[in-house]
């Protein structure tokens, strides 16, 4: 399984696998506007969320996606499935621009596009049973006819692991764990082809989390399924994603295939991320070195020029100040941005 990550302005990096991928993403970008006024409100500024992000996933592959909280993981998701409208750039599924579908082709779209959220208590409407929740999106797409429903609804539910009577409860009467399972079945009953999974385990306990986990990884070889996997736990990502792309402040910084990534990492961004996961050997742990980065986060309403992660960078250069670094090809598909490596644009 193999993606292909490039910066904005950036040619599409080789390695995304042959064939038209699943998923092509083009210099997304995700603008807020911020206003001013009561009355006559006008623009101030922006949140730059997502700043020129392109990705590819071809069918039946899993992307990691990692960074710092606030990096704009969860915002890329949203807006390759259209939940927030882009400020720009390409989000082609299967051939099809959805940049460009109206109202009415988008909904038709969503049965292939489906998300796990990540919190499972928000994410379940607590006045509807479990049989609706999950046989709502085989109603709105009119996937199966109302006599079959219920029993497709109990398959789904013995499918993710729950008892197929527990159709008839509330959610307020399940775990955290059986919740977010509950809501991989939603996003099943429309037979999705590409699931965005944003932080899915990251709101449960660390032995549910493996399961869930294990669920996902079982889901996609049953059905086929391709996934986005959005998550700030660097191990859970090792374990179920193909290749990685590490994000900060609404850029992609490096993407490489998940060994190569977390044996050799090259950005200084991702080194501090890996240094600051637990080994379980003491001996090791007490002999590596631990990555502490000065400074906060910049604010995406005004990020630093150049590259965005200069501000905090131990190695940073006058180059980074001023330049941008584009993502360049290090060899055997490892992707990255930094003008300590060549091709970053800077000659």
């Amino acid at each position: 399984m193999s993606t292909a990550v490039a910066q904005q302005s950036q040619p599409k990096p080789a390695g995304a696998g042959e064939g038209q991928p699943l998923l092509d993403v083009r210099n997304l970008v995700m603008h807020f506007p911020l206003t001013q006024g009561i009355i006559f409100q006008r623009k101030v500024g922006a949140v730059q969320a997502v700043d020129g992000v392109t990705l590819q996933i071809n069918r039946g592959e899993t992307l990691g996606l990692v960074g710092e909280s606030g990096c704009g993981k969860s915002t890329t998701g949203r807006a390759i499935l259209q939940l927030y409208k882009p400020t720009g750039g390409e989000v082609i599924f299967n051939g099809k621009d959805l940049t460009k579908l109206d109202g009415t082709q988008m909904r038709r779209m969503r049965r292939h596009l489906q998300m796990v959220f990540q919190d499972p208590y928000a994410s379940l409407n607590p006045r509807m049973t479990v049989g609706n929740i999950v046989s709502e999106p085989m109603q709105i797409h009119k996937l199966v006819p109302k006599n079959q429903r219920t029993q497709r609804v109990q398959e789904l539910l013995q499918t993710v692991g729950l008892n197929p009577y527990f159709a008839n409860r509330y959610p307020h009467e399940f775990s955290g764990g059986q919740r977010q399972r509950i809501g991989i079945a939603r996003a099943l009953a429309a037979n999705p082809d590409f699931i965005v999974c944003d932080e899915p385990v990251s709101a449960l306990d660390v032995s549910i989390q493996a399961q869930v986990v294990n669920l996902l990884e079982d889901l996609q070889e049953q059905f086929g399924l391709t996934y986005l996997f959005i998550a700030h736990d660097l191990s859970v990502v090792k374990h179920i994603s193909d290749r990685v792309a590490v994000m900060y402040l609404g850029k992609i910084v490096e993407l490489a295939e998940r060994n190569a990534l977390y044996d050799d990492p090259l950005h200084p961004y991702t080194k501090a991320l890996l240094s600051a996961v637990p080994i379980p050997d003491p001996v090791i742990e007490k002999r590596r070195e631990r990555i502490i980065l000065s400074g906060d986060v910049p604010s995406p309403i005004n990020p630093p020029s150049g590259c965005h992660f200069h501000t905090r960078c131990p190695y940073a250069m006058e180059v980074c100040r001023r330049i941008d670094p584009l993502i360049s090809d290090q060899g055997g598909g490892h992707y990255v941005a930094c003008h300590l490596y060549p091709g970053s644009g800077a000659d």
